[in-house]
């Protein structure tokens, strides 16, 4: 029995869809999560692995916007897999400031083997609730829908920088 107040069939329809999309997001990273766990390593950590596995080496900001991390965090996530001598940090040649991160040997190693597994997982996530077809199409409408609400991001920036709302 639905208890939720009721504000318009526009806003109720919107609203149940975004708590929906929400949930699922959410269940979807708590079970990705888990498999990430069962190779040893954090969401963070993975993330720069498969960052740096599919696009090669990349400048430590690079990383922060791959991975929707805060600068400090990125820190102490690479230090973490430099310590665990799956990367290296080397000075990037045109900013002696800047480094560049990459895969070492070993790193390179375990996203090999992982990545496939944890790709299959995914995939075998998604199948088990969605056709082809379905996934084509939830995969288009949601890219409609962050690309705009990404330009709705921007342009409340841009009021906001301008001295607006």
């Amino acid at each position: 029995m639905k208890t939720t107040k009721k504000y318009g069939k526009k806003a109720d329809l919107a609203l149940g869809m975004w708590v929906k999309l929400a949930r699922a997001a959410n269940t979807m990273s708590t079970l990705t999560i888990r498999d990430i766990a069962t190779y040893g390593l954090t969401e963070a950590q993975f993330g720069v692995i498969e960052a740096l596995g599919h696009l090669g080496p990349m400048k430590v900001g690079e990383l922060c916007t791959k991975n929707l991390s805060s600068g400090g965090n990125m820190t102490v996530v690479v230090d973490n897999l430099v310590r665990d001598g799956l990367v290296d940090r080397v000075r990037a040649y045109d900013d002696r400031r800047a480094y560049i991160v990459q895969l070492t040997p070993k790193g390179k190693d375990l996203f090999d083997s992982i990545f496939v597994k944890h790709a299959n997982f995914v995939t075998d996530l998604v199948y088990s609730a969605l056709s082809e077809e379905e996934i084509q199409q939830l995969s288009a409408l949601l890219k409609k829908l962050g690309l705009s609400m990404k330009e709705k991001l921007k342009n409340s920036e841009s009021l906001n920088k301008e001295g607006g709302r």
